[in-house]
C-alpha cells in the first residue's frame, strides 16, 4: 500500500466538525430529507457558463503521509470577473432555526472545493456561499464569504492537522492488515466436505463482482466459509470491507468466533458489532436527549479521542468491548458502535443497518460500498424481515392519545392529533361493516394531515421533552416515507381491533426494494441452508439472471440419521382427535430411542395442549418447556438442560420457527432427536391471502409462496438442529400425512427422503 490517503471532502469535515449532541444529531437524520430534487431545482437557475456538479480534487503532503482529498462542489458561479462556490444544504425546519451564519461543518466543505479549485487556477481570492433550502416552502437563505488563497490554505492545514492522528493510525492498521489477510491459513486443519468448495465460490463472487445465493448444509461451518474467503480477497486487494449481516443474535457470536480464531491464526483485523439501541443504553429510558442522558451531551466533543482509543488498544469490538469504552469516553454505546462501523474492517449487525431504508448507514458512500461485501447469514429470514422493513402502520390509537394529553396544553399538536383521529374515524364509519378492508390509495387530505402533524410536531420537540409526542413523530415520519415507495409491490389496508384502528402500508413483495438497497455493493452472498427451492429465494430477494447459485448437498453420511414420518392430520381441525395418537407416539418413541429430544409444534397452544396430556401419562419423563417472553438467562438454561451422556430422557417442547428451531448448535450427545409436529404453514390470515393473491396474478403458485414455502423452511430448519458434525447421530421424526404429498416431498432435503412411515 502506497503512503496516499486517498478521502472525500465529507467524510474529512465530518470527522474533524464533529459539533452538538446526540438528541440534534438524531433528530437531523430525521427531518433532513433528501436534498436531490432541491438541489437539481437550485441548479437550473444557475446563469449560462456557470458549472454544477464539479469535480475536484487536491493532493496535500502532511507528516509524511500524501493526502488525496476529493468530491462534487454543487456549483461554480463566474460573477463580476470573478468566482464563487456555491454549497447547497436543504432542510426540512423554518430557516430562521438556523443559528448564527450557518454550520461550521457546511462552511469547512464549501472551504476545501474553495481551496481546490482556487489552488488548480492560481486564484488569489474566492467568495465562498452557503445556499439554505426548506423542503417545504422552497425559501432560501444564503451566506457568502471571500476568502484569500492563504486563509484557505492555512484553514486546510489544520483540517488535516485534526484529521491526521486517525487516518495515520488507519493507514499502518491497513498494511497490516493486507499482509495479514494474504498470509492467513484456513483456521482449520482441514476443510469440510463442501466447505471448501463454498468458500471458492464466495471467493469467485467477489473476484468476479457478482452476487451469489449458496445453500449449504447445516454443521458445514458456513460463517468461517464465507468469512474466510472474504478476508483474503481483503488482502488481494478488491475488498476493504465485510458486512456480516444476521437476524439473531446468536450468529453474531458465532461470527465474532470466527474472526477470533482467525486472529489467533495471525490475522489483524478490526471488528465490530452493533448491538441494539435499546440493549446497549445505559439509562433507564432509552431517551436520547442531552438534558437527559450525559451519554449524549457533548457526544461529539469525545467522540474521536474515544475512537482514536479503541483503534489504538482493540480488534474485535464486541458489545462488552464497546461497552466499556464508552462508559470510559462518556459517549453512546450505540452511537459509538456506528461510528466505529466507518472506521473498521468487518461488521457483524443486523440486516437491517443496510436494507432498512429508515436506518441504514447511510454515510456508506458508493466509492466505499464498490469495495464492499455483504454476507447475509440465514438469509432465508430475509424474505418476511423485508416485508417488515418496508413495511409501515399507523394506530388510531396514537392520535386519541396524544389528543387527551394534549388538551389545554398545546393547542397546535391537539388539533393536528384531533383531525388525524377523526379521519380514522370515518374511515371506520365508511367501512363499519368490515374488519379487515383494502384501501386503493392514501387520501390526499389524509396525507396532508400527516406532513402537517409531522411539522408541528417538529416545532414542538425543540422545546418540550414528551416522549408520546416523538413516538408518534417517528412513527408518522416513518409511514410518510414508506408511503412514498408505494407502487404495484404494497397493498394498503386497514384492520379493527376493538376501538382501534390500523392503516399499514404493507409490502407484499419485497425483492424490488432489497436490490435497491443493496445496490453499489460490490457482492451480495446469501447463504442459509434453508435457502430451497433456490428459485423462489432468488426472485424474493431480488436476485439477478447473471447471478451465481450453489447449492452443496450434505456432508453427512445417510446412516446418521433415521427419518420416520408419523402420518397424523396436526390441521387445526383434527388436533383434538390425533392428540391421543401423538402422545402415544411420542412415549413410544423414547421408550425405544431414549435421550435428549426436541419436539417442535407450530403454535404455543398447541404444544400446551399436548404436553399438558403427555404429562397426565407419564410423569416420570423429565421435561422442559419453552414459555413466552423468555430472557436471554432462561434460554441459556434451557439449552444448558441438554447435556451429553444423561441416562434419563429429556423432552424440550419448543415452538416451530421460534428461537430453538434455528441457530441453536447442541453438538454430539447433546440432542438424539428432533420431533417436527406439523409442515410449519404460517396460519392462514389476511396478510397471508394478500400475498397469496398477489403472486397468483404474477402467474406464480400463490399459496406456495405465500404458505408452503415458509413453512417448510421452518421444518428444515428445526430438523436441522440435529446433525451438527461428522460423528452425530439421531433421529428425525416428522409429525403429519402431508410429508407423505408430492408437494411436500419434492421439499425435503435428499438425505431426508429414505423414510420410514410409523
Amino acid at each position: 500500500m502506497s503512503d496516499k490517503i486517498h478521502i472525500s471532502v465529507r467524510t474529512l469535515v465530518e470527522y474533524v466538525f464533529r459539533s452538538g449532541s446526540i438528541d440534534s444529531r438524531f433528530r437531523s437524520q430525521s427531518t433532513l430529507l433528501d436534498g436531490t430534487r432541491i438541489h437539481q431545482k437550485i441548479q437550473k437557475t444557475y446563469q449560462e457558463g456557470d458549472q454544477k456538479e464539479v469535480y475536484l480534487q487536491a493532493e496535500i503532503f502532511h507528516d509524511g503521509l500524501t493526502f488525496l482529498i476529493d468530491g462534487r462542489c454543487d456549483g461554480l458561479l463566474f460573477r463580476d470577473g470573478g468566482v464563487m462556490v456555491d454549497e447547497i444544504k436543504s432542510f426540512s425546519l423554518p430557516l430562521e432555526q438556523i443559528e448564527g451564519e450557518g454550520y461550521p461543518v457546511h462552511w469547512a466543505q464549501a472551504k476545501l472545493y474553495a481551496y481546490m479549485y482556487a489552488k488548480d487556477n492560481s486564484l488569489k481570492e474566492i467568495l465562498v456561499q452557503l445556499t439554505y433550502v426548506n423542503t417545504e416552502t422552497e425559501a432560501k437563505r444564503y451566506y457568502q464569504k471571500n476568502y484569500s488563497y492563504s486563509e484557505l490554505e492555512t484553514f486546510v492545514v489544520e483540517v488535516i492537522d485534526g484529521y491526521a492522528p486517525y487516518a495515520k493510525l488507519q493507514h499502518n492498521h491497513r498494511i497490516k492488515r493486507n499482509e495479514s489477510c494474504k498470509e492467513l491459513a484456513f483456521p482449520f486443519e482441514t476443510y469440510r466436505d463442501g466447505q471448501r468448495k463454498l468458500a471458492g465460490a464466495v471467493y469467485k463472487t467477489i473476484v468476479d463482482n457478482k452476487n451469489l445465493f449458496a445453500k449449504a448444509p447445516t454443521g458445514i461451518g458456513k460463517t468461517i466459509s464465507t468469512l474466510f474467503p472474504a478476508v483474503k480477497a481483503m488482502g488481494e486487494g478488491p475488498l476493504n470491507r465485510v458486512f456480516y449481516l444476521t437476524a439473531k443474535t446468536i450468529t453474531r457470536t458465532t461470527a465474532e468466533e470466527a474472526f477470533t480464531r482467525m486472529r489467533t491464526g495471525g490475522l489483524c483485523i478490526n471488528t465490530v458489532t452493533i448491538t441494539a439501541k435499546d440493549k446497549v443504553c445505559f439509562k433507564e429510558e432509552t431517551i436520547c436527549q442531552k438534558d437527559y442522558c450525559e451519554f449524549a451531551d457533548g457526544y461529539y466533543d469525545r467522540i474521536n479521542e474515544a475512537i482514536l482509543d479503541i483503534l489504538s488498544n482493540e480488534n474485535g469490538m464486541t458489545r462488552e468491548v464497546i461497552e466499556a469504552y464508552a462508559r470510559k469516553h462518556t459517549v453512546c454505546p450505540f452511537e459509538f458502535s456506528l461510528d466505529l462501523a466507518y472506521a473498521v474492517d468487518a461488521i457483524i449487525c443486523d440486516y437491517n443497518y443496510i436494507f432498512d431504508p429508515r436506518v441504514s448507514l447511510k454515510r456508506l458512500f458508493e466509492e466505499q460500498k464498490k469495495s464492499t461485501v455483504l454476507l447475509v447469514d440465514e438469509a432465508h429470514n430475509l424474505v418476511d424481515r423485508g416485508r417488515e422493513m418496508f413495511s409501515a402502520s399507523l394506530n388510531k390509537e396514537t392520535f386519541l392519545q396524544l389528543k387527551k394529553d394534549f388538551k389545554g396544553v398545546n393547542k397546535v399538536i391537539y388539533e393536528a392529533a384531533s383531525k388525524l383521529n377523526s379521519s380514522f374515524i370515518s374511515l371506520k364509519k365508511v367501512n363499519a361493516d368490515k374488519n379487515e378492508f383494502i384501501l386503493e390509495q392514501l387520501g390526499e387530505a389524509f396525507l396532508e394531515q400527516l406532513v402537517q402533524f409531522v411539522e408541528n410536531a417538529e416545532q414542538q420537540l425543540l422545546t418540550t421533552t414528551s416522549q408520546s409526542l416523538l413516538e408518534a413523530y417517528f412513527t408518522v415520519n416513518n409511514f410518510l416515507k414508506i408511503a412514498q415507495l408505494l407502487d404495484e409491490h404494497y397493498v394498503i389496508y386497514a384492520e379493527k381491533n376493538k376501538n382501534d384502528l390500523v392503516i399499514k402500508l404493507f409490502c407484499i413483495d419485497p425483492s424490488k426494494l432489497l436490490k435497491q438497497m443493496g445496490k453499489g455493493y460490490r457482492s451480495k452472498v446469501f447463504f442459509s441452508a434453508t435457502l430451497s427451492p433456490l428459485p423462489y429465494y432468488q426472485d424474493i430477494l431480488g436476485g439477478n439472471k447473471e447471478d451465481y447459485a450453489l447449492s452443496i448437498p450434505s456432508p453427512f453420511s445417510n446412516d446418521q440419521v433415521d427419518i420416520f414420518i408419523k402420518p397424523l392430520s396436526t390441521r387445526f381441525r383434527d388436533r383434538e382427535q390425533t392428540k391421543d395418537s401423538m402422545v402415544t407416539m411420542i412415549k413410544s418413541l423414547i421408550k425405544n430411542r431414549p435421550g435428549n429430544y426436541l419436539i417442535f409444534f407450530p403454535s404455543y397452544h398447541y404444544l400446551l395442549s399436548v404436553y399438558e396430556q403427555f404429562k397426565q401419562s407419564d410423569e416420570e419423563t423429565k421435561t422442559i418447556i419453552q414459555s413466552t417472553g423468555m430472557t436471554e438467562a432462561e434460554r441459556e438454561a434451557f439449552l444448558a438442560a441438554f447435556m451429553p451422556g444423561q441416562k434419563e430422557t429429556l423432552l424440550g417442547f419448543a415452538v416451530l420457527g421460534g428461537i430453538f428451531s434455528e441457530g441453536v448448535d447442541l453438538i454430539g450427545d447433546r440432542l438424539n432427536g428432533v420431533v417436527v409436529v406439523g409442515v410449519g404453514l404460517p396460519q392462514l390470515c389476511f396478510e397471508r391471502n394478500l400475498i397469496k393473491d398477489h403472486f397468483y396474478k404474477k402467474d406464480k403458485n400463490g399459496f406456495d409462496y405465500a404458505y408452503v414455502y415458509p413453512g417448510m423452511n421452518k421444518v428444515l430448519q428445526a430438523g436441522g438442529r440435529l446433525i451438527r458434525s461428522e460423528t452425530d447421530h439421531g433421529t428425525i421424526v416428522l409429525v403429519d400425512d402431508r410429508f407423505l404429498q408430492k408437494q411436500y416431498q419434492l421439499l425435503l432435503p435428499p438425505e431426508w427422503r429414505e423414510y420410514t412411515i410409523i
